[in-house]
This record gives C-alpha cells, sequence and structure tokens, in this order.
C-alpha cells in the first residue's frame, strides 16, 4: 500500500513502469534520491534518470548504430528542444516540404513527433527494439543523453550532432512550470524552493546541467566538424544567421537562389513560437506520455527567471554558473 500511495505523487510521464531484469538489477547499485516529483532519480554515468528512461538509455547504448549521415539533436530539458527539432526539420526537408505548401507535416504534427527522442520515444519500451534502417537518410534523432552516455557507435561515426543550451536560470524555471503543468492537479504545484535546491545540487532529469553542457562545449572544442555548439539566447537575437551557420554545419547550406527567395525567412516564420503555438495541434492533441503538446509552447522568451528567483536564489546559481564554466570560457 505504501508504494501505491507514493505512486500516486508522480505525473504519468514519470511513474515507474515494468522494468527489465538487467535495469532493475542495476537499479540497487546506482545512488538515488528522490526528488522533483516524488520519485527516486538514480545516478547512472554521472546523470540522473528516472528508472523508466534509464531502461531506455541502456537500450539505446546497446542497439543504436549510428550511420554517417545522421543528425543528433542534443539539450538539457527545456533548452529549446521543441524549436531546435521544428527548425532542423524544416531545413533537412526543404526541398521534399516547401513551406508554400499548405501540407507540410509541421502543420499538422508536433515537432517531437516528427523527430523522436530516443530514451523517450524510440527506445522506451524494453520488449521492442525499433528497426531504424528504412529510414531514408539523412536520418534525425533527438536526446537529452550527456556526451559521457551517447552511445559508442555515435562516438565512432561522423554523424553531426547540434548541441543547443540555455541560460540555467530560465532552463531552472521552465523545467519547473513543465513539472508543475504535467503533476496530477490533485497534487498542486511542485514548490519552487524545493525544485530550486535539486536543481542546484545537480539532481534534476538528465542533469546535473552544468556538466551536461560542459561535456559537449569540450566535444564542440576538440571535434568542430562533429559537434556544433549553440546558445538558446544567441539564437533568439540572430535566428537568420545562426540558421545559416547550422546548414552549413549539416552540410546543406542556402543556396544564393534560396536566399533571394527569401527561403530562410520561410523557414524562421513556420518554426516561430507563434506560429508552432497557435496551431491546432499544438493547442489540443498530445505527445508521448500523453503529455499535452500546449505545454511545450509556455513562453520561448529569454530573461523569465526575473519573475521568479529571488535575489539570493540568482546569485546562488550565478556562483555555480561561474565556479563550473567560466574557466572554460563559457558563460551566460
Amino acid at each position: 500500500m505504501e508504494k501505491l500511495s507514493e505512486k500516486t505523487l508522480v505525473p504519468k510521464y514519470m511513474q515507474e513502469y515494468d522494468l527489465g531484469e538487467e535495469c532493475e538489477e542495476l537499479l540497487t547499485t546506482l545512488p538515488s534520491e528522490k526528488c522533483w516529483n516524488g520519485i527516486h532519480l538514480h545516478q547512472y554515468q554521472g546523470f540522473w534518470f528516472a528508472p523508466e528512461f534509464l531502461q531506455a538509455v541502456i537500450s539505446c547504448q546497446k542497439h543504436f548504430q549510428a550511420l554517417d549521415t545522421d543528425i543528433l539533436l542534443v539539450t538539457s530539458p527545456k533548452s529549446g528542444t521543441t524549436w531546435l527539432k521544428a527548425l532542423s526539420f524544416d531545413l533537412i526537408n526543404r526541398n521534399k516540404y516547401p513551406n508554400i505548401h499548405s501540407n507540410h507535416p509541421l502543420l499538422t504534427k508536433n515537432p517531437h513527433e516528427l523527430v523522436p527522442f530516443w530514451e523517450l520515444d524510440l527506445y522506451f519500451n524494453k520488449d521492442f527494439v525499433p528497426d531504424l534502417k528504412t529510414i531514408s537518410p539523412p536520418r534525425i534523432f533527438s536526446t537529452h543523453l550527456s556526451y559521457e552516455s551517447l552511445p559508442k557507435s555515435v562516438k565512432d561515426s561522423t554523424c553531426k550532432v547540434l548541441y543547443l543550451c540555455r541560460d540555467p536560470k530560465d532552463v531552472f524555471v521552465s523545467f519547473w512550470h513543465f513539472i508543475s503543468n504535467v503533476r496530477s492537479k490533485r497534487n498542486g504545484t511542485l514548490p519552487l524552493e524545493e525544485a530550486f535546491e535539486c536543481f542546484c545540487r545537480g539532481v534534476s532529469p538528465f542533469g546535473p546541467f552544468w556538466e551536461h553542457v560542459l561535456g559537449y562545449w569540450k566535444k564542440s572544442l576538440e571535434s568542430s566538424n562533429k559537434v556544433m555548439f549553440l546558445k538558446y539566447e544567441e539564437m533568439k537575437m540572430k535566428p537568420c544567421f545562426y540558421l545559416k551557420e547550422i546548414a552549413k554545419f549539416l552540410e546543406c547550406p542556402f543556396s544564393k537562389e534560396e536566399e533571394s527567395k527569401g527561403v530562410v525567412d520561410d523557414i524562421l516564420n513556420l518554426c516561430s513560437f507563434d506560429k508552432l503555438g497557435n496551431l491546432e495541434v499544438n493547442k489540443t492533441e498530445k505527445v508521448f506520455f500523453n503529455i499535452e503538446n500546449k505545454y511545450f509552447f509556455r513562453l520561448g522568451q529569454i530573461g523569465d527567471w526575473k519573475n521568479h528567483l529571488t535575489t539570493e536564489m540568482i546569485e546562488h546559481i550565478n556562483s555555480i554558473t561561474k565556479k563550473k564554466l567560466v574557466n572554460h570560457g563559457l558563460s551566460f
């Protein structure tokens, strides 16, 4: 009865699932903490996972075979994932689905459906390993995994990795809102202070945030032809410039003719927060774990942390960022 009462405290997408024997055995050996939303997060390869996601991670690490033509989109949760998926999908498929056509997939499907997550979608079912060989290249996938936890085949291949990060203050506030929204209404809002303490200690799903960012930052400096490191704030300020840079990195640059015809602006307009957020599919339908699509389009702005964090909180999180990132040439 005690275990059942604990399960009622967590949202559907984070509840404990029927785990495989290998994962269950591994969980007994890993550090764990009960944090954020009433379940235990387990530390694996230096990062924190809910049990069912850890099972998917293990399956992905074991079975995924990268192709040199693959494109991998990586973020920490709530760092601009939905926007990056929309932009990348439209960019890669711009000849197949010109934006002038009314049948563009982004008009009827959420970006998370078009660019699937490894750990939240493709490898989530413990009894099923997806056959990805049937997908025409270039294949586009998404993950919240740290660089350390990527499948070996990804590291050994020449596939492209796009990493998007965001000011940790906005990441935290956005994730706190998201968790509060998808929790059962009867449980109320997750206390901000409680969530903040966990986040700053690094105990958050797919965290610690700072180590996650640093892993990809270092790799982008070592292998700039493989990993492109992007900041959400910079992309918001100069979206046209960065979309062109992404196109070059993915080896599908815009031609002068495309630029003169406004193709770059067409992609940015279709993938804008206002456009996507106001589509019927993103206002009324649901995606994985029965989460409403509207929760992926809360605000999409820079600096909302100013409306939620106290001076002490701001100073504390800034000090962590300075301590862990500044010496590596990275700041927000």
